[in-house]
């Protein structure tokens, strides 16, 4: 698979959708690669079968989807290219569609929920992976 710096590569899709869940799947993360835990990719670009991001989701050590809702938007269009990500759902971490109000709270709840979940490994409560286009 491919390595950045010498470390794994993570890629982060949102699906933002259109209700207040999808806005928080975008801003986890944006706060996600922000906060150097994987490079932030094109879902939209992926689903329509451009080669160079067909290829970075097929290649890349991980794949992290972050869906607001059941419907998995960005969960899917990966599971069609034959590739199985590491799969969050806002509404299955106790977020509620069209009643979850966008601010920073839950979004720090939401990035922190996942820093601690079963794709990142941590030192010292910092991730050790960092993803290409970030300080490696």
């Amino acid at each position: 698979m491919g390595k950045c710096c010498g470390r794994e590569v993570k890629l982060l899709y949102a699906c933002s959708g259109a209700a207040d869940v999808g806005e928080i799947s975008d801003r986890v993360v944006r706060k996600l690669r922000t906060q150097g835990f994987g490079a932030m990719t094109c879902l939209a670009a992926v689903g329509a079968g451009f080669s160079g991001f067909v290829a970075s989701a097929k290649g890349a050590d991980k794949n992290i989807t972050i869906d607001g809702c059941s419907v998995a938007c960005a969960k899917k269009t990966l599971e069609n290219l034959g590739v199985t990500p590491t799969a969050y759902v806002l509404t299955e971490m106790g977020l509620t569609k069209g009643q979850t109000p966008v601010t920073e709270e839950v979004i720090n709840e939401v990035t922190n929920a996942i820093l601690k979940g079963p794709c990142c490994s941590t030192t010292a409560g910092v991730p050790t992976s960092c993803a290409c286009g970030s300080s490696c």
